[in-house]
């Protein structure tokens, strides 16, 4: 189709029709920054103030925030906002712990389960079945009380209430994969079963499941400080979330602020995981839907 010149006028051209912008989401660009600053404060905390966690001053107890103390101080004197900075390295590495323990052991539950043949499938797939009708947490509050508190026994109790779930996700997808038709091409050409495991079976079992352990993070996050406000997780004097929380909660009425910041704090950590985990779950599916 030509185009006219009209008089006194330059001719038109036709201009190449351009691909729609993708939509911004200035959710997704606030959750990133909210994460990047999250772990930097758990891997420095020290950057972001000069003062100690467990320094005790008397002179300075329960003082509401100001300038000298950005989140107040506590019930001996102890600077909030240090306690708040430094409670989130154990909180956030007991999340990345129980999440990399749970995907771990669900991807080897959900493999023996594929690959188990009938009989190993059913009695894998029972016992998942028993332990996700019991509630998470107090799945992982049981496995507190055996194993026993502290920081390496946590992530063993949350990643316990997490590994079934994770197999069921590694059981659907391989068995996709072990009765798709190049599987078993090279079965019938002799492929060993170790490397058909490794290369075929593996990589497409785990693309999904990584992708929801973003989302596993928050959710293990949230377990674990929940077990630590119930004095189960990370003991004194060490800063946690869900013990700052426990220790604020007699002083909610006079020093709110003892149990608002660290709330605010875990609040922030989960929706931020979430929101990235929501954002890369919806990417993935898109792309293996093309």
């Amino acid at each position: 189709m030509s185009t006219v010149a009209s008089p006194g006028r330059p001719s038109a051209r036709l201009r190449p029709l351009r691909a729609p912008r993708a939509p911004q989401r200035p959710g997704m660009l606030l959750a990133t920054l909210a994460l990047v600053v999250i772990a930097l404060v758990a891997l420095a905390p020290g950057l972001f103030t000069s003062q100690s966690p467990t320094g005790v001053r008397i002179t300075d107890v329960l003082q509401p925030p100001g300038t000298a103390h950005w989140f107040g101080t506590d019930q001996l004197g102890r600077d909030v906002f240090a306690r708040v900075l430094y409670g989130a390295r154990p909180s956030v590495l007991v999340g990345l712990g129980s999440t990399a323990i749970a995907l771990a052991g669900g991807t080897v539950m959900g493999l023996a389960a594929a690959l188990g043949g009938r009989w190993g499938d059913w009695a894998v797939m029972r016992f998942a079945d028993v332990v996700l009708a019991l509630p998470p947490l107090l799945l992982a509050l049981l496995a507190v009380v055996i194993l026993g508190t502290g920081e390496l026994n946590l992530m063993f109790a949350v990643a316990i209430a997490f590994i079934p779930g994770y197999a069921r996700i590694v059981r659907a997808e391989a068995l996709v994969v072990v009765r798709s038709g190049y599987v078993e091409a090279a079965v019938g050409l002799g492929l060993r079963r170790s490397v058909l495991i490794v290369r075929h079976v593996l990589p497409n079992a785990l693309g999904p499941l990584l992708v929801l352990g973003t989302v596993g993070i928050g959710m293990a996050m949230l377990s674990a400080s929940s077990l630590s406000f119930l004095g189960l997780g990370v003991q004194p004097p060490v800063p946690e979330w869900g013990a700052l929380l426990s220790g604020g909660r007699d002083f909610f009425q006079s020093a709110w602020w003892l149990g608002v910041f660290p709330g605010v704090a875990v609040t922030v950590c989960v929706i931020t995981m979430n929101v990235v985990g929501r954002y890369g779950q919806e990417r993935f599916t898109k792309r293996s839907t093309r």
